[in-house]
């Protein structure tokens, strides 16, 4: 399998060269880091399709934008496709993007297998635009093209509000120390106020940009609130005390916000969300992260559910990055729970809501070696709950084969 994770500073570092980081995993993963920070004694504890699904006729599933008259920043003769019923992806991080030679094999690894989609950055938590500081937008159009030809469902994920260029130019709209000084975290990350509707019009308009150059879908990462300053009494310029009493209504304006302005213009989008809060609420305020509320506002929820995040003892485990099946079982049954309550107070059907879930899982070595067992067994642990999207998560873009069904 894979020895690229846990390998000392010197691993870090190249793995951070090669290919960037996320929120999702280990130093991959900020969402991962802080997570791991609070919930260490936070967790409460409480026929399926087997194959890759045909492949739509690209005359059905490719629809120009002319005809479709959505998206206003749409450029001329840029096509989309329908997002599949059931999506199976993986990530690919801009550097991979970047390289043609590299990002070969993983557009094999599709081909070959049932998966169907791929979630590329747009732009990483560094605020790095792909295609301001990885590659040239007409190569990542050009690729975009190459994809749509074999009918790959594209997804560009947005880091939202951990964005270190953004807060350095904008001090006024990010975090502060008491004494009116830029504040970071211990691990050097800035964060922009998540009131800031600066940030969410900036959002807004890199979503249109990227969906006018091909991409199908946004997925928006880091729409939360900084887990490490939460007793740091720190100053939140837009939100004010709302930034550390009331989290969940400033995150959830966002919500409404971005959602109902991607949807004016045809725009599918998608939410990245701890996956603790699907059995937990200690954690919700502290996030502003609500699965409730998210179910309400975005076309697809993705709970990143990795086994590896969740504190020893949870669900009983001692380590449960080691028993990723039963973990997974647990999380996502949550999150159907959730899903229940909202169909009970809205009216609207438990079916709709169902599949709305698409949860990130874990194909990285955190806490466990992970083996095409342990993937797989997250993959059937959701289809067993009635949970058939879902997408990969390994930082260093090493998938393994041999968990996933050939095509």
């Amino acid at each position: 399998m894979r020895s690229y994770f846990i390998g000392g500073i010197f691993s870090l570092i190249l793995l951070f060269a090669l290919f960037g980081e996320g929120e999702h995993s280990f130093s991959v993963s900020q969402d991962a880091r802080d997570q791991i920070l609070t919930t260490e004694n936070s967790v409460d504890g409480e026929t399926k399709e087997q194959g890759k699904e045909p492949k739509e006729n690209n005359e059905e599933n490719v629809t120009t934008l002319v005809a479709q008259n959505i998206a206003t920043s749409t450029e001329k003769g840029v096509t989309h496709i329908k997002a599949p019923d059931t999506v199976r992806a993986l990530y690919m991080s801009s550097w991979v993007a970047s390289t043609p030679s590299v990002r070969a094999r993983l557009v094999a690894l599709i081909d070959e297998t049932e998966l169907n989609a791929i979630v590329i950055d747009v732009k990483d938590n560094t605020g790095t635009v792909t295609w301001d500081g990885r590659m040239k937008k007409e190569d990542l159009k050009s690729f975009i093209k190459e994809l749509h030809a074999k009918d790959i469902y594209v997804i560009g994920r947005v880091a939202v509000f951990q964005d270190d260029a953004y807060a350095k130019k904008h001090k006024e709209e990010s975090y502060q120390r008491q004494d009116g000084s830029l504040w970071k975290s211990k691990k050097g990350e800035y964060w922009v106020d998540a009131g800031s509707k600066n940030m969410w019009d900036y959002v807004l308009s890199l979503s249109k940009e990227a969906y006018g150059m091909g991409f199908d879908e946004i997925n928006l990462d880091y729409i939360r609130f900084s887990t490490e300053g939460y007793n740091e009494k720190l100053v939140y310029p837009i939100s004010g005390t709302r930034g550390q009493n009331n989290r969940v209504e400033v995150v959830g304006e966002f919500y409404r916000y971005i959602t109902d302005a991607l949807r004016k213009e045809g725009i599918p989008v998608s939410g990245d969300l701890f996956g603790i809060i699907t059995t937990s609420k200690t954690d919700i305020p502290v996030l502003g992260q609500d699965i409730a509320q998210a179910l309400l506002y975005f076309d697809y929820i993705a709970p990143m559910v990795y086994p590896s995040h969740y504190a020893k003892g949870t669900f009983g485990y001692q380590n449960p990055a080691a028993h990723p099946g039963p973990v997974i079982k647990e999380a996502m049954s949550g999150a159907l729970r959730i899903a229940d309550g909202v169909a009970s107070s809205t009216g609207q059907a438990t079916s709709t809501l169902y599949k709305k879930f698409r949860p990130w899982y874990q194909d990285f070595d955190m806490g466990a070696t992970y083996t095409a067992d342990m993937v797989r067994a997250q993959i059937t642990a959701g289809e067993n709950l009635g949970i058939n999207s879902w997408m990969l998560w390994d930082p260093s873009n090493k998938y393994t084969r041999e968990a996933l069904k050939s095509e």
